[in-house]
Protein backbone atom coordinates (compact mmCIF):
# COMPACT_ATOMS: atom_id res chain seq x y z
CA UNK A 1 0.00 0.00 0.00
CA UNK A 2 1.43 3.64 -0.64
CA UNK A 3 2.57 5.74 2.23
CA UNK A 4 -0.64 8.32 2.00
CA UNK A 5 1.70 10.82 4.70
CA UNK A 6 2.06 13.92 2.57
CA UNK A 7 5.60 15.42 2.36
CA UNK A 8 7.59 17.84 3.97
CA UNK A 9 7.01 20.41 1.87
CA UNK A 10 2.92 20.46 2.07
CA UNK A 11 2.73 19.58 5.84
CA UNK A 12 4.82 23.00 6.17
CA UNK A 13 1.95 24.72 4.63
CA UNK A 14 -1.41 22.25 5.69
CA UNK A 15 -0.31 20.99 8.69
CA UNK A 16 -2.35 22.64 11.39
CA UNK A 17 -3.80 25.00 9.19
CA UNK A 18 -7.96 24.50 8.36
CA UNK A 19 -9.83 27.04 7.01
CA UNK A 20 -11.97 28.84 9.58
CA UNK A 21 -15.11 27.38 10.49
CA UNK A 22 -16.71 31.14 11.04
CA UNK A 23 -15.60 33.10 8.03
CA UNK A 24 -13.99 30.56 5.71
CA UNK A 25 -10.17 32.64 6.32
CA UNK A 26 -7.59 30.75 4.95
CA UNK A 27 -5.00 31.40 6.59
CA UNK A 28 -4.96 30.52 10.76
CA UNK A 29 -6.46 33.79 12.47
CA UNK A 30 -4.61 35.70 15.12
CA UNK A 31 -7.19 34.70 18.14
CA UNK A 32 -6.17 37.89 19.66
CA UNK A 33 -8.20 36.90 23.35
CA UNK A 34 -7.59 35.97 26.74
CA UNK A 35 -10.71 33.55 27.39
CA UNK A 36 -13.74 31.10 25.92
CA UNK A 37 -17.08 30.88 26.84
CA UNK A 38 -17.87 27.94 27.87
CA UNK A 39 -21.23 25.85 26.72
CA UNK A 40 -22.44 25.23 29.68
CA UNK A 41 -21.28 24.23 33.40
CA UNK A 42 -20.37 20.51 32.66
CA UNK A 43 -18.35 21.67 29.71
CA UNK A 44 -16.81 24.07 32.07
CA UNK A 45 -16.05 21.46 34.61
CA UNK A 46 -14.69 18.47 32.02
CA UNK A 47 -12.17 21.16 30.70
CA UNK A 48 -10.89 21.86 33.64
CA UNK A 49 -10.84 18.15 35.00
CA UNK A 50 -8.89 17.01 31.44
CA UNK A 51 -12.22 14.92 30.22
CA UNK A 52 -12.34 16.84 27.25
CA UNK A 53 -9.93 19.06 25.18
CA UNK A 54 -10.88 22.62 24.37
CA UNK A 55 -10.03 25.94 25.51
CA UNK A 56 -10.23 27.93 28.84
CA UNK A 57 -7.49 30.46 28.99
CA UNK A 58 -4.83 32.00 26.49
CA UNK A 59 -1.76 31.07 28.92
CA UNK A 60 -2.97 27.15 28.31
CA UNK A 61 -4.34 27.25 25.05
CA UNK A 62 -5.09 29.25 22.24
CA UNK A 63 -6.01 28.58 18.79
CA UNK A 64 -3.80 29.97 16.64
CA UNK A 65 -0.66 28.71 18.89
CA UNK A 66 -2.76 25.00 18.98
CA UNK A 67 -2.09 25.20 14.66
CA UNK A 68 1.51 25.72 15.81
CA UNK A 69 1.73 22.95 17.67
CA UNK A 70 0.07 20.76 15.59
CA UNK A 71 2.81 22.00 12.63
CA UNK A 72 5.75 21.36 14.70
CA UNK A 73 4.34 18.19 15.61
CA UNK A 74 4.32 17.49 11.98
CA UNK A 75 7.24 18.65 10.66
CA UNK A 76 9.19 16.45 13.45
CA UNK A 77 7.58 13.40 13.65
CA UNK A 78 5.88 13.52 17.08
CA UNK A 79 3.20 12.81 18.90
CA UNK A 80 2.40 16.31 19.97
CA UNK A 81 3.83 19.55 20.70
CA UNK A 82 3.40 22.61 23.37
CA UNK A 83 4.61 26.10 22.40
CA UNK A 84 6.00 28.80 25.03
CA UNK A 85 7.22 31.75 24.94
CA UNK A 86 11.13 31.38 24.11
CA UNK A 87 13.87 28.62 23.41
CA UNK A 88 15.10 28.78 26.89
CA UNK A 89 11.82 28.81 28.01
CA UNK A 90 11.14 25.67 26.26
CA UNK A 91 14.19 24.14 27.93
CA UNK A 92 12.84 24.30 31.21
CA UNK A 93 9.32 22.76 30.05
CA UNK A 94 11.10 19.75 28.91
CA UNK A 95 13.01 19.23 31.82
CA UNK A 96 10.35 20.65 34.19
CA UNK A 97 8.18 17.07 34.62
CA UNK A 98 11.63 15.19 34.59
CA UNK A 99 13.34 16.68 37.18
CA UNK A 100 13.40 17.53 40.81
CA UNK A 101 15.77 18.53 43.98
CA UNK A 102 18.45 16.33 43.85
CA UNK A 103 18.31 15.34 40.34
CA UNK A 104 21.06 15.85 37.18
CA UNK A 105 20.89 16.36 33.46
CA UNK A 106 24.08 15.43 31.58
CA UNK A 107 24.32 17.82 29.06
CA UNK A 108 26.91 18.15 25.91
CA UNK A 109 29.70 20.76 26.68
CA UNK A 110 29.01 21.50 23.00
CA UNK A 111 25.96 24.05 23.40
CA UNK A 112 24.51 27.62 23.02
CA UNK A 113 26.12 29.82 25.43
CA UNK A 114 23.05 30.44 27.40
CA UNK A 115 22.02 27.55 27.81
CA UNK A 116 25.79 26.78 29.01
CA UNK A 117 24.72 29.57 31.86
CA UNK A 118 21.14 28.13 32.63
CA UNK A 119 22.33 24.40 33.22
CA UNK A 120 25.13 25.74 35.48
CA UNK A 121 23.38 28.32 37.37
CA UNK A 122 20.17 29.04 36.69
CA UNK A 123 18.87 25.23 37.24
CA UNK A 124 20.43 25.16 40.43
CA UNK A 125 17.93 27.37 42.39
CA UNK A 126 15.47 24.54 41.59
CA UNK A 127 17.60 21.96 42.98
CA UNK A 128 18.83 20.52 39.51
CA UNK A 129 22.08 20.29 38.57
CA UNK A 130 24.02 19.61 34.69
CA UNK A 131 27.14 17.33 34.27
CA UNK A 132 28.47 18.64 31.06
CA UNK A 133 30.43 16.29 28.53
CA UNK A 134 32.26 15.77 25.64
CA UNK A 135 29.24 14.00 23.57
CA UNK A 136 31.88 13.06 20.79
CA UNK A 137 33.30 10.67 24.11
CA UNK A 138 30.53 8.40 24.18
CA UNK A 139 32.39 6.61 26.97
CA UNK A 140 32.53 9.53 28.69
CA UNK A 141 28.59 10.15 28.36
CA UNK A 142 27.72 6.70 29.40
CA UNK A 143 29.31 7.21 32.59
CA UNK A 144 28.13 10.31 33.89
CA UNK A 145 24.91 9.27 34.18
CA UNK A 146 23.96 8.00 37.46
CA UNK A 147 21.02 7.14 39.48
CA UNK A 148 19.89 10.71 40.12
CA UNK A 149 20.05 11.32 36.12
CA UNK A 150 16.66 11.86 34.20
CA UNK A 151 17.48 13.46 31.03
CA UNK A 152 20.11 13.88 28.26
CA UNK A 153 21.01 17.00 26.79
CA UNK A 154 22.15 17.95 23.28
CA UNK A 155 22.11 19.79 20.12
CA UNK A 156 21.95 18.61 16.66
CA UNK A 157 23.68 21.10 15.14
CA UNK A 158 25.73 22.71 17.92
CA UNK A 159 25.41 26.42 18.34
CA UNK A 160 28.13 28.13 17.85
CA UNK A 161 29.92 25.81 15.93
CA UNK A 162 28.00 24.24 13.75
CA UNK A 163 29.13 20.32 15.15
CA UNK A 164 27.09 17.26 14.45
CA UNK A 165 26.27 15.23 16.95
CA UNK A 166 26.00 11.08 17.11
CA UNK A 167 22.52 10.62 17.64
CA UNK A 168 21.81 7.42 17.01
CA UNK A 169 24.98 6.92 19.35
CA UNK A 170 23.52 8.88 22.69
CA UNK A 171 20.70 7.65 22.16
CA UNK A 172 21.55 3.90 22.39
CA UNK A 173 23.30 5.34 25.52
CA UNK A 174 20.26 6.88 27.03
CA UNK A 175 18.18 3.85 26.49
CA UNK A 176 19.65 1.99 27.51
CA UNK A 177 19.84 4.22 31.52
CA UNK A 178 16.06 4.52 31.12
CA UNK A 179 16.28 8.22 30.44
CA UNK A 180 14.72 10.50 27.97
CA UNK A 181 17.33 12.38 24.88
CA UNK A 182 16.48 15.86 24.60
CA UNK A 183 17.79 17.40 21.48
CA UNK A 184 17.94 21.07 20.98
CA UNK A 185 17.28 21.14 16.99
CA UNK A 186 17.26 24.83 16.68
CA UNK A 187 20.52 25.11 14.14
CA UNK A 188 18.98 22.07 12.03
CA UNK A 189 15.56 22.73 11.85
CA UNK A 190 13.55 19.54 10.85
CA UNK A 191 14.07 20.28 7.40
CA UNK A 192 17.69 19.09 8.21
CA UNK A 193 17.10 16.80 10.69
CA UNK A 194 14.68 15.37 12.48
CA UNK A 195 15.84 13.67 16.09
CA UNK A 196 12.95 11.51 17.09
CA UNK A 197 13.88 9.30 13.57
CA UNK A 198 17.36 9.06 15.57
CA UNK A 199 16.04 7.82 19.36
CA UNK A 200 15.37 11.25 20.48
CA UNK A 201 12.47 11.73 23.16
CA UNK A 202 11.81 15.05 23.33
CA UNK A 203 12.55 17.80 20.88
CA UNK A 204 13.39 21.54 21.61
CA UNK A 205 13.60 24.52 19.50
CA UNK A 206 13.95 28.52 19.75
CA UNK A 207 11.15 29.57 17.24
CA UNK A 208 13.02 32.66 16.67
CA UNK A 209 15.50 31.21 14.39
CA UNK A 210 14.92 29.39 11.35
CA UNK A 211 11.47 28.64 12.37
CA UNK A 212 10.15 32.22 11.92
CA UNK A 213 13.19 32.66 9.80
CA UNK A 214 12.88 36.72 9.76
CA UNK A 215 14.05 38.30 13.49
CA UNK A 216 10.34 39.23 14.59
CA UNK A 217 9.43 37.33 17.15
CA UNK A 218 10.65 35.08 20.13
CA UNK A 219 9.04 31.56 20.49
CA UNK A 220 9.97 28.25 21.61
CA UNK A 221 8.26 24.60 21.45
CA UNK A 222 8.90 21.04 22.53
CA UNK A 223 7.57 18.27 20.73
CA UNK A 224 7.14 14.87 22.33
CA UNK A 225 8.14 11.56 20.09
CA UNK A 226 5.39 9.89 22.30
CA UNK A 227 6.96 7.16 22.49
CA UNK A 228 9.21 7.31 26.02
CA UNK A 229 7.79 4.47 28.67
CA UNK A 230 7.65 7.40 31.84
CA UNK A 231 5.85 4.71 33.88
CA UNK A 232 9.21 3.39 34.22
CA UNK A 233 9.76 4.19 38.09
CA UNK A 234 11.88 7.37 37.69
CA UNK A 235 9.15 10.12 36.64
CA UNK A 236 6.27 10.30 38.99
CA UNK A 237 5.04 13.70 37.59
CA UNK A 238 4.12 11.82 34.36
CA UNK A 239 3.47 8.18 36.68
CA UNK A 240 2.28 9.11 40.18
CA UNK A 241 -1.40 10.39 41.11
CA UNK A 242 -1.43 14.35 40.18
CA UNK A 243 -3.38 15.88 43.23
CA UNK A 244 -4.01 18.72 41.31
CA UNK A 245 -6.20 16.80 39.06
CA UNK A 246 -7.67 14.58 41.57
CA UNK A 247 -5.31 11.47 41.34
CA UNK A 248 -5.52 11.74 37.50
CA UNK A 249 -2.17 9.57 36.38
CA UNK A 250 -0.80 11.43 33.19
CA UNK A 251 1.21 8.41 31.44
CA UNK A 252 -1.88 6.11 32.26
CA UNK A 253 -4.87 8.51 30.79
CA UNK A 254 -2.68 9.91 28.25
CA UNK A 255 -0.51 7.11 26.97
CA UNK A 256 1.42 8.92 23.84
CA UNK A 257 0.24 12.65 24.56
CA UNK A 258 1.26 12.48 28.32
CA UNK A 259 4.01 14.55 28.51
CA UNK A 260 1.94 17.36 26.44
CA UNK A 261 -1.26 17.28 28.16
CA UNK A 262 1.63 17.56 31.62
CA UNK A 263 2.91 20.21 30.09
CA UNK A 264 0.07 22.38 28.94
CA UNK A 265 -2.02 21.44 32.12
CA UNK A 266 0.78 22.46 34.52
CA UNK A 267 3.71 23.91 32.80
CA UNK A 268 2.07 26.61 30.89
CA UNK A 269 -0.85 26.50 34.02
CA UNK A 270 2.32 27.27 36.64
CA UNK A 271 5.05 28.65 34.76
CA UNK A 272 3.20 30.96 32.55
CA UNK A 273 5.96 30.77 29.89
CA UNK A 274 3.11 31.30 27.34
CA UNK A 275 3.59 31.77 23.22
CA UNK A 276 1.21 34.94 22.58
CA UNK A 277 -0.52 34.49 19.38
CA UNK A 278 0.90 37.40 17.19
CA UNK A 279 3.95 35.47 17.10
CA UNK A 280 2.76 32.24 16.67
CA UNK A 281 0.96 33.23 13.44
CA UNK A 282 4.26 34.64 12.15
CA UNK A 283 6.16 31.63 12.92
CA UNK A 284 3.17 29.85 10.88
CA UNK A 285 3.61 32.32 8.14
CA UNK A 286 7.73 31.39 8.68
CA UNK A 287 7.31 28.08 8.42
CA UNK A 288 5.76 28.07 5.07
CA UNK A 289 8.53 28.58 3.26
CA UNK A 290 11.16 26.80 5.61
CA UNK A 291 12.36 24.04 3.24
CA UNK A 292 13.23 26.97 0.37
CA UNK A 293 15.03 28.64 2.64
CA UNK A 294 17.35 26.11 4.31
CA UNK A 295 18.22 24.97 0.99
CA UNK A 296 19.62 28.49 -0.13
CA UNK A 297 21.11 29.25 3.66
CA UNK A 298 22.76 25.64 3.21
CA UNK A 299 23.99 26.53 -0.45
CA UNK A 300 25.44 30.06 0.56
CA UNK A 301 26.71 28.46 3.80
CA UNK A 302 29.16 26.04 1.71
CA UNK A 303 30.65 28.94 -0.75
CA UNK A 304 31.37 30.89 2.15
CA UNK A 305 32.93 28.09 4.47
CA UNK A 306 35.08 27.38 1.64
CA UNK A 307 36.35 30.44 0.66
CA UNK A 308 37.18 31.27 4.00
CA UNK A 309 39.12 27.72 4.61
CA UNK A 310 41.58 29.04 1.51
CA UNK A 311 42.23 32.80 3.29
CA UNK A 312 45.55 32.35 4.68
CA UNK A 313 44.40 34.96 7.56
CA UNK A 314 41.93 32.00 8.55
CA UNK A 315 43.02 29.75 11.20
CA UNK A 316 40.13 27.41 10.60
CA UNK A 317 36.91 26.99 9.45
CA UNK A 318 34.30 24.61 12.24
CA UNK A 319 31.33 24.22 9.02
CA UNK A 320 30.27 20.73 8.72
CA UNK A 321 29.23 20.70 5.36
CA UNK A 322 33.13 21.37 4.51
CA UNK A 323 35.09 17.84 3.33
CA UNK A 324 38.01 19.05 5.84
CA UNK A 325 35.53 18.79 8.69
CA UNK A 326 35.75 15.80 11.17
CA UNK A 327 31.47 15.93 11.05
CA UNK A 328 31.02 15.81 7.73
CA UNK A 329 30.91 12.71 7.77
CA UNK A 330 28.11 12.32 10.09
CA UNK A 331 26.02 14.59 7.46
CA UNK A 332 25.06 11.61 5.40
CA UNK A 333 22.90 9.98 8.40
CA UNK A 334 22.41 13.03 10.85
CA UNK A 335 21.25 15.68 7.84
CA UNK A 336 21.88 14.58 4.61
CA UNK A 337 20.08 17.77 3.37
CA UNK A 338 22.78 19.82 4.53
CA UNK A 339 24.43 20.96 8.07
CA UNK A 340 22.70 24.32 8.17
CA UNK A 341 24.14 27.80 8.35
CA UNK A 342 26.02 28.55 11.12
CA UNK A 343 29.26 27.92 11.34
CA UNK A 344 32.60 29.66 12.99
CA UNK A 345 36.03 30.65 11.98
CA UNK A 346 39.27 31.70 13.85
CA UNK A 347 41.37 34.63 12.98
CA UNK A 348 45.43 33.98 13.48
CA UNK A 349 45.68 37.49 14.49
CA UNK A 350 43.59 36.76 17.45
CA UNK A 351 40.92 38.55 19.30
CA UNK A 352 41.53 41.95 18.76
CA UNK A 353 41.54 41.18 14.74
CA UNK A 354 38.23 39.42 15.79
CA UNK A 355 37.02 42.42 17.44
CA UNK A 356 38.17 44.42 14.08
CA UNK A 357 36.32 42.59 12.19
CA UNK A 358 33.17 42.97 13.35
CA UNK A 359 33.41 46.68 13.46
CA UNK A 360 33.85 46.48 9.52
CA UNK A 361 31.09 44.47 7.83
CA UNK A 362 28.66 45.99 6.49
CA UNK A 363 26.22 43.40 4.95
CA UNK A 364 26.29 41.53 7.75
CA UNK A 365 24.79 42.16 10.92
CA UNK A 366 26.13 42.51 14.28
CA UNK A 367 23.24 41.16 16.50
CA UNK A 368 22.66 38.44 18.93
CA UNK A 369 20.64 36.00 16.56
CA UNK A 370 21.16 33.62 14.05
CA UNK A 371 18.75 32.05 11.29
CA UNK A 372 17.70 35.36 10.03
CA UNK A 373 17.12 35.84 6.27
CA UNK A 374 20.11 38.28 6.60
CA UNK A 375 23.76 37.11 7.39
CA UNK A 376 24.77 37.91 11.03
CA UNK A 377 27.57 37.87 13.00
CA UNK A 378 28.84 38.09 15.99
CA UNK A 379 32.00 37.60 18.46
CA UNK A 380 30.91 35.03 20.52
CA UNK A 381 33.46 35.32 23.40
CA UNK A 382 32.79 38.83 24.16
CA UNK A 383 28.69 38.47 23.87
CA UNK A 384 26.42 35.39 23.88
CA UNK A 385 29.45 33.61 25.73
CA UNK A 386 30.83 36.11 27.79
CA UNK A 387 29.28 34.49 31.50
CA UNK A 388 32.12 31.56 30.29
CA UNK A 389 35.28 30.74 31.40
CA UNK A 390 37.70 30.69 28.73
CA UNK A 391 38.41 27.11 28.98
CA UNK A 392 34.54 26.66 28.59
CA UNK A 393 34.48 28.95 25.69
CA UNK A 394 37.05 26.85 23.50
CA UNK A 395 35.44 24.14 24.61
CA UNK A 396 32.07 25.54 23.60
CA UNK A 397 33.77 26.06 20.31
CA UNK A 398 33.85 29.73 20.97
CA UNK A 399 37.63 30.79 21.96
CA UNK A 400 38.27 34.72 22.39
CA UNK A 401 39.67 34.09 18.40
CA UNK A 402 36.66 33.15 16.81
CA UNK A 403 33.91 34.51 14.84
CA UNK A 404 30.45 33.18 14.60
CA UNK A 405 28.29 33.63 11.63
CA UNK A 406 24.55 32.81 10.74
CA UNK A 407 24.77 32.75 6.72
CA UNK A 408 21.58 34.52 4.93
CA UNK A 409 19.93 34.24 2.05
CA UNK A 410 21.76 37.21 0.17
CA UNK A 411 23.77 36.55 -3.28
CA UNK A 412 26.74 34.62 -1.58
CA UNK A 413 29.37 36.96 -3.90
CA UNK A 414 28.08 39.84 -2.07
CA UNK A 415 28.64 38.26 1.30
CA UNK A 416 32.13 36.77 0.54
CA UNK A 417 32.63 40.40 -1.19
CA UNK A 418 31.79 41.58 2.77
CA UNK A 419 33.83 39.30 4.45
CA UNK A 420 36.93 40.23 2.27
CA UNK A 421 36.73 43.49 2.66
CA UNK A 422 36.60 43.27 6.69
CA UNK A 423 39.13 40.94 6.64
CA UNK A 424 41.51 43.60 4.78
CA UNK A 425 40.54 46.21 7.23
CA UNK A 426 41.09 43.40 10.46
CA UNK A 427 44.60 41.81 9.47
CA UNK A 428 45.89 43.80 6.74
Amino acid sequence: MADTTPGFDTLQIHAGARPDPATGARQVPIYQTTAYVFRDADHAAALFNLQEVGYIYSRLTNPTVAALQERMAALEGGAGAVCCSSGHGAQIMALFPLMGPGLNVVASNRLYGGTVTQFSHTIRRFGWSAKFVDFDDLDAVEAAIDDNTRAVFCESIANPGGYITDLDAISAISDRAGVPLIVDNTTATPYLCRPIEHGATLVVHSLTKYLTGNGTVTGGAVIDSGKFDWSNGKFPAMSDPEPAYHGLKFHETFGPLAFTFNSIAIGLRDLGMTLNPQAAHYTLMGIETLSLRMERHCANAVKVADWLERDPRVAYVTYAGLPSSPYYPRMASICPKGASSLFTFALKDGYGACVKLIDSVNLFSHVANLGDTRSLIIHSASTTHRQLTEAQQIAAGAGPDVVRLSIGLEDADDIIADLAQALDTACG
